[in-house]
């Protein structure tokens, strides 16, 4: 029976027993629930269930009813509600592909794994650069670190893992596509970086041969698996930009394989400093 406008109010004794209740005993109070829910107004104790975020979201941060602010760590929690068996599943599924990477996302992307997986890259390939330079210098030339290997793996890696997947959805979506995921995008290329943590600590050898057969290797895997994986998201498209989407995945990618392998680990990198040579007395030539 369905209480217009009346609240029901029940007494019950200080041992919390309701005891034998009966009808001529209830009390009928004024209500204004249907007031307030015509005007729009969410009664009291449903506006306190939420918390201070507005609402308690799921595991996956599907709960229609969360409203999550730029301004609120809960905006940003949603992207690293993972835990390290998770992570652990997703790098294990990026270097021995054997379904779609996306549905092992489960609609549920992370940046936390995209962005410890792109860091490391970034400090390996550092280290790696560093002691190729090391052991390519003369023996009697004297060796300085340079940080500037630091900074340019930096630019290198977070420029082309935040930027491509950005470019990317942004065509798809001028195309139209539904199914394009701006965070899918940047999980999948994070993920994708995983192949040169081995690659890096391998291109330190100082035989030129076996650092272009590493990132050769690191290239085809890590490229292997963006195509396997956009290909689905971009037959949205019609054929033609399908085929050009895919060649410019694939290019791109070539051109940071390339990139690790010329700034990185190649005698007379462009951004490694060579030490000033030293001028003396003894270093010039005299003539009489």
């Amino acid at each position: 029976m369905a209480n217009n406008g009346y609240d029901v109010v029940v007494d019950v004794d200080d041992e919390g027993d309701l005891g034998h209740t009966d009808l001529a005993d209830l009390e009928f109070h004024p209500s204004n629930y249907n007031q307030d829910q015509a005007s729009g107004k969410i009664p009291t104790s449903a506006s306190n269930t939420g918390g201070f975020f507005g609402g308690s979201s799921g595991s996956r941060g599907n709960d229609p009813n969360s409203k999550r602010f730029l301004w609120s760590m809960d905006f940003y929690a949603q992207f690293f509600d993972v835990d390290t068996n998770e992570v652990l599943k997703r790098c294990w599924a990026a270097l021995f592909p054997r379904a779609n990477f996306l549905d092992v996302l489960d609609d549920n992307p992370d940046l936390y794994g995209p962005f410890w997986i792109t860091t490391t890259v970034v400090l390996i390939l550092f280290l790696s650069s560093t002691i190729a330079q090391y052991f390519a210098r003369a023996k009697d030339e004297p060796y300085v670190y340079d940080f500037g290997l630091l900074s340019g793996a930096a630019g290198l890696m977070y420029g082309y893992t935040g930027v491509i997947p950005v470019a990317l959805w942004g065509v798809l979506k001028w195309y139209g596509s539904e199914s394009a995921n701006l965070l899918e995008f940047l999980a999948l290329y994070g993920y994708a970086n995983l192949i040169w943590v081995p690659v890096a600590i391998a291109s330190a050898s100082p035989i030129t041969v076996l650092n272009y057969l590493f990132v050769g290797i690191g290239f085809g895997v890590s490229a292997s698996f963006l195509f396997r994986n956009m290909r689905p998201v971009v037959s949205a498209t019609d054929a033609n930009s399908r085929i050009l989407l895919l060649a410019m995945i694939i290019a791109l990618h070539a051109g940071l394989a390339l990139a690790i392998k010329i700034l990185f680990f190649a005698h007379g990198s462009p951004v490694a400093k060579k030490p000033e040579a030293q001028t003396g007395d003894a270093g010039r030539s005299r003539s009489f």
